[in-house]
């Protein structure tokens, strides 16, 4: 249930704009929902097969990624949905009361962590079950009896009791979708990710009730959201605030810390990254060309120790100015342009006329390359080795992506202050000196 490199709330209309000529409406015309085909390998027969990802926009819900695979060789197919959003701030509960062969044909979103339940049945389809499907109703109960009839044949050889109760069950599953009798249908998301449709929409859905809730501290380790909280002072007012801190692991790197403090006082904000392992052995110095504004959304991890180059700028920002970050390339390229644009001391009153006029020349060029209108190299150098810039092709190289390892100076792990360090011997050094 994850979802994509975190939006610029300052954009709204771009972010709109962007996600418009990605997703098409589930209801557009044919011509316009254009799948993506991309030859795969059949995990039935191992021979390939193709797998379609179409990028779709459901009216009144949200933006979901379907993918189908079929291999022509041995005829198996499966289809599943994804979200392409983000986990929601709230989990979610739908909750139908059916009563006419008209509401088996509403449209359903069940992610794969969400829950389905018919209680007059005491039937239920647990969470991670099964994969994310966009389908119907009636669709739901198919293929939950497709399951159940599944491994029927062995059951009436093995346990033939058991099988003719599985029979039972499944005859009460297929009664329901004649809607002899009214029956309710439950979808417990705690992603907050799927949907049931109102036909009625905008207006309200009488038989529908939609219902937002705080998750619990178990659906939220579920979802692999454990966020670990500890009192503090506000670092600004000095009053009690809360600390909310996460262990995150980036794919093709390591963990990191996530920690953000909220003051419910003064209102003050601040988050920090920080990495979650050791020093590494070489420092790191990662080189990216910037020739797409596509790279703009690359994910990227500059830690407390990592300083930042862009020599088409002449410009350099120092280990320690920003703090850990993680963001997108565009994320902390407009946080270089704030740290220069609230300065006194450059722009503010304070500033000379000749080095006004520099940094607003800087700050234009700083916009164009955030803008995908100029080319540059973005230089990262960490002699901790705890940064990352991501690779869109991984695990492929990629062309525009430079990785180099090196050995630290003296000076440098100085600053880091390995000299001193000592992880050998101490306990026998310690004991000799008492």
């Amino acid at each position: 249930c994850a979802g994509p490199p975190p939006e610029d709330p300052g954009e709204p209309g771009a972010a709109a704009a962007a996600a418009g000529s990605l997703f098409r409406p589930l209801s557009a015309e044919d011509g316009e929902q254009r799948p993506a085909e991309i030859e795969s390998l059949c995990m039935n027969c191992f021979r390939n097969g193709v797998t379609r990802l179409l990028l779709t926009r459901i009216p009144f819900f949200k933006e979901i990624i379907v993918s189908s695979f079929a291999c022509d060789s041995c005829s198996w197919s499966n289809t599943e949905i994804q979200s392409a959003g983000r986990i929601q701030e709230q989990g979610v509960r739908y909750t139908l009361a059916i009563t006419s062969r008209q509401d088996m044909n509403r449209e359903v979103v069940k992610t794969d962590c969400a829950t389905a339940r018919i209680p007059e049945l005491d039937f239920e389809i647990p969470a991670f079950t099964q994969k994310g499907v966009l389908t119907t109703i009636e669709g739901i109960i198919d293929r939950a009896v497709a399951g159940l009839e599944q491994d029927q044949p062995i059951r009436r050889v093995t346990d033939e009791e058991v099988a003719s109760k599985i029979d039972e069950f499944i005859g009460k599953l297929k009664q329901l979708k004649e809607v002899h009798s009214p029956f309710t249908f439950i979808i417990d998301d705690p992603s907050g990710n799927s949907f049931v449709e109102n036909p009625h929409a905008p207006q309200k859905d009488d038989a529908l009730v939609v219902t937002h809730y705080r998750r619990t501290p178990q659906q939220a380790a579920m979802l692999g959201l454990e966020v670990l909280q500890f009192n503090t002072n506000c670092p600004e007012c000095n009053a009690p605030a809360n600390t909310n801190m996460k262990l995150v692991q980036i794919p093709h790197f390591k963990e990191v810390i996530i920690m953000a403090t909220n003051c419910d006082s003064c209102g003050h904000r601040t988050n920090e990254v920080k990495s979650g392992g050791a020093i590494e052995p070489q420092g790191t110095r990662i080189t990216l060309q910037i020739t797409d504004p596509s790279d703009m959304t690359r994910d990227i991890l500059k830690s407390e120790t990592c300083s930042v180059e862009i020599p088409e700028l002449e410009f350099e920002l120092g280990m320690g100015a920003l703090g850990g970050k993680f963001t997108t390339l565009e994320g902390l390229l407009k946080d270089i342009r704030d740290l220069v644009e609230r300065n006194p001391f450059t722009l503010g009153d304070s500033s000379t006329p000749g080095k006004t006029e520099k940094l607003q020349e800087f700050i234009g060029k700083l916009n164009e390359i955030i803008e995908g209108k100029t080319k540059a190299h973005f230089i990262m150098d960490d002699p901790a080795g705890n940064s990352y810039l991501q690779n869109v092709y991984a695990p492929e190289e990629d062309p525009e992506l430079k990785v180099e390892r090196y050995e630290r100076t003296f000076e440098q792990n100085e600053d880091l202050g390995l000299n001193d360090m000592k992880t050998e011997g101490y306990e026998s050094e310690g004991a000799s000196g008492r």
